[in-house]
C-alpha cells in the first residue's frame, strides 16, 4: 500500500498543516468538509500545496515528522 505525505495551506490565515494518509482525496475532503472538530476546521478552506508518495506507513510517518520540524516547515514555505 502506498502512503502520501501532504501539506495543506490556508491562504486566508497563512497556516500550514502536514499529515499522511493512504487515501489523499478522502482525507482532503475530511479536512475541508466532513470534520466537526480539530485543528483544521478553524482555518478552512485548505489547498494541497505539496505531496510525496512513500511505500510504507513507517516511511510516511518519518517523513511527516521531518516536514513538521523547523527545517521541514521552512522547506515547505519555500
Amino acid at each position: 500500500m502506498n502512503y502520501t505525505v501532504y501539506c495543506l495551506y490556508a491562504t486566508k490565515y497563512d497556516k500550514i498543516y502536514v499529515g499522511y494518509t493512504s487515501d489523499l482525496i478522502s482525507r482532503y475532503y475530511s479536512h475541508n468538509s466532513l470534520a466537526t472538530k480539530g485543528y483544521t476546521i478553524r482555518y478552512r478552506p485548505w489547498i494541497v500545496v505539496y505531496t510525496e508518495e512513500l511505500d510504507s506507513q513507517s516511511a510516511a510517518m518519518k517523513r511527516e515528522k521531518e516536514l513538521k520540524s523547523f527545517r521541514g516547515r521552512a522547506y515547505l514555505r519555500g
